[in-house]
């Protein structure tokens, strides 16, 4: 019997990242233009690391508040009042460490091994695998493409719903495919979740890179209180903050004790200096996230031209998140695909395979980067897809 074999079967269950083996398979190639994961090529800008080094130079590093530091909940209710014009008292809001773990936290908090949880496809595939590890189902419903724009389907939704659904996981806008809920949308998807008594769980990350301007309809727009909406979020994408590992769940005061539990036993908490980071991020990053922003939007442009001007891509420009989700002309293989563009153009694409029913034909570009590389990026791909 071997070591694996003995091993919970829920773990070694779990699947392999399609996104991460390409990453594997070409990470640190000379001459590499990296759009196949979700950040941009930007550090941490130093106002937020200057706060976290100054706190870790002041002694900072004991344990801590297990929903997070005063001041960090204290800047999140904030900074939901500025951008999503809602006041929402400190007890709503927890602080993670990721939005990975806020998004294995609510599962843990919402499922029982059993349950199901529906959710929209093409997606990112961390969340399935969440709901499978903890032992929960995870039942993908496809959003409908059609001309390059992806939409969804209410009576999809519905149908998906059994007796063991617990709730419907929504992320908008969505990684990989851009598509933005209209306000409509969530009044229309809450409306089913009150009539199933079901939660949701809402993935709100990308809510201010809206190329419409301003931010994306968020559920709080249409919510009203006693609903149950769980909300999971990161400083990963708005401050250039991916390697720090910081997340938060905007959740109903009454889960605090539920929630606060589950931190402790898991990570026991963030460190405090890492958490001044973030308190510097919300409080004063708002111009870097509009910098930010607005080289996404043009990096968008100049990717999504190019591609639709060979007449062998069909996209759209997403109206948010930050990736174009590209279908190719002749690609049945992503997978395949991925690695035979990144060995003859150097260009670090995310296979469509990664993002489960519905993105096999599809390959993911991730656009927060310097205009004058996606442009290079973007020549190295139209001379690819040219030469097919």
């Amino acid at each position: 019997m071997s070591i694996v074999s003995s091993l919970s079967p829920r773990a070694v269950a779990a699947p392999e990242s399609g996104i991460v083996e390409v990453v594997n398979y070409a990470r640190g190639r000379e001459g590499l233009l990296p759009l196949w994961v979700g950040e941009g090529d930007l550090p941490t800008p130093d106002f937020i690391s200057k706060a976290a080094m100054d706190a870790l130079a002041a002694g900072e590093t004991f344990y801590t508040w297990q929903r997070g530091i005063p001041e960090l909940r204290r800047a999140l209710s904030d900074y939901y009042s500025r951008h999503f014009a809602v006041r929402l008292p400190v007890e709503h809001f927890y602080v993670t460490g990721s939005g990975m773990q806020a998004i294995q936290i609510a599962v843990q908090a919402l499922t029982a091994p059993g349950d199901e949880f529906v959710y929209l496809t093409p997606a990112w595939p961390n969340i399935a695998a969440a709901l499978e590890i903890a032992g929960a189902r995870s039942m993908g419903v496809q959003l409908q493409f059609e001309g390059g724009r992806w939409t969804v389907d209410l009576n999809r939704i519905e149908a998906a719903i059994t007796e063991k659904t617990r709730g419907i996981f929504i992320n908008t806008p969505s990684n990989p495919t851009g598509w933005t809920a209209t306000k409509k949308d969530l009044a229309d998807i809450l409306a089913l979740a009150r009539k199933h008594d079901l939660w949701i769980m809402a993935d709100e990350i990308y809510a201010l890179y809206y190329f419409a301007g301003g931010r994306a309809p968020s559920f709080l727009d249409v919510m009203e209180p006693g609903d149950k909406i769980v909300f999971v979020n990161s400083f990963s994408k708005n401050w250039s903050m991916t390697g720090w590992r910081v997340g938060w769940i905007v959740a109903p005061p009454e889960m605090g004790q539920v929630l606060e539990n589950l931190v402790q036993y898991s990570t026991s908490g963030v460190a405090q200096f890492m958490q001044k980071g973030a308190v510097a991020a919300l409080d004063d990053g708002d111009d870097f996230v509009r910098a930010n922003i607005a080289k996404a939007a043009r990096s968008r442009d100049i990717l999504c031209d190019a591609l639709v001007a060979t007449n062998r891509v069909e996209t759209l420009k997403p109206d948010g998140a930050l990736y174009a989700f590209l279908k190719i002309d002749g690609v049945t293989d992503s997978r395949s695909a991925a690695i035979d563009i990144v060995d003859k153009t150097g260009v670090g694409l995310a296979p469509g395979t990664a993002f489960g029913a519905g993105g096999e034909l599809f390959l993911r570009a991730c656009f927060l980067r310097d205009p004058a590389q996606v442009a290079i990026a973007a020549e190295r791909l139209c001379d690819y897809i040219l030469k097919r």
